[in-house]
C-alpha cells in the first residue's frame, strides 16, 4: 500500500496543549505541511468536509461528540483516502478492539514516548494497523507495529465488542430535522454546521437504524 499523502493532518482533541504538541511532531518528524486543529467532533467533521488535502485524521476518544471508536467508522467510509486513527489516554483493551473492528488505522495511547508515537503514526501512514504493545502476546514494540487487518482479526476475536450505542446528541438533532422534512442545506443552516458534516451524520444514522434512505430513516425510528 502506498503512503498516505502528507499535505495536511487533522488533530481532533479538546486539549489545546496536546494538539499543539502533537502538531509539532507531525510537522517536524513526519513531514506534514499543515496541521488542522479541532476541539469538538462536529468541528472535525466540518474541517474534513471543507478541506481536500487531509491525508491523516487523528481523534481523541474523550473529546465532545465522540461516543467511542464506532462513531469514527463512518468517517472512514465517507473519506476512504484519509487514514483515520485514535490517539487516546484510554488504555482499555475493549476500546482498542472496537477501533480494530471498526476498520480504523490504529490506536495510539497518549502515554507513549514521542519516538514511539512517531513510529506508530509512520506505520499507520504506511498502511499498517498500529495496536499498543500491551495488546500483543510478546509485548514487543515491533510486534505491536507490524500488524495487518488479517493478522489482528485472527489474533483477537472482535465479536461482541461493537455493540450498538445510542446515537449522539448531534445525530439526534439531525434525525429530528429529517423527520421535519428539511434538506441537507436547511439542516446545516439550522444546526450551524457544514453541509458535509450533515452528510456524515446521516450516513451514521442510516447505518445505525438500517435505513436505505431518508424516508425509511424518518419512519423507522
Amino acid at each position: 500500500m502506498t503512503n498516505a499523502k502528507r499535505d495536511a493532518v487533522l488533530v481532533a482533541d479538546d486539549h489545546s496543549l496536546y494538539r499543539t504538541g502533537l502538531g509539532f511532531l507531525l510537522k517536524d518528524r513526519l513531514g506534514f505541511h499543515t496541521v488542522v486543529e479541532a476541539a469538538t467532533f462536529d468541528a472535525a467533521l466540518d474541517r474534513l468536509s471543507e478541506l481536500e488535502d487531509i491525508g491523516l485524521a487523528l481523534f481523541d476518544l474523550s473529546m465532545p461528540g465522540v461516543s467511542g471508536p464506532e462513531s469514527l467508522g463512518v468517517i472512514k467510509e465517507t473519506y476512504p483516502d484519509v487514514r483515520v486513527a485514535i490517539v487516546s489516554g484510554s488504555e482499555e483493551r475493549g476500546d482498542v478492539l472496537k477501533a480494530v473492528a471498526t476498520g480504523l488505522g490504529g490506536y495510539v495511547p497518549k502515554s507513549l514516548q514521542d519516538d514511539e508515537i512517531v513510529a506508530a503514526l509512520r506505520d499507520i501512514l504506511d498502511g499498517r494497523i498500529y495496536v499498543p504493545r500491551f495488546m500483543t502476546s510478546s509485548g514487543s514494540p515491533a510486534a505491536a507495529r507490524t500488524s495487518t487487518p488479517e493478522q489482528i482479526e485472527k489474533k483477537w476475536d472482535t465479536s461482541g465488542v461493537t455493540g450498538t450505542k445510542p446515537i449522539s446528541p448531534r445525530q439526534r438533532d439531525v434525525l429530528d430535522c429529517v423527520r421535519r422534512g428539511l434538506s441537507n442545506k436547511e439542516i446545516a443552516r439550522e444546526l450551524d454546521i457544514a453541509e458535509g458534516t450533515v452528510k456524515i451524520h446521516l450516513a451514521a444514522l442510516f447505518s445505525h437504524f438500517g435505513a436505505r434512505n431518508r424516508t425509511e430513516l424518518a419512519t423507522r425510528c
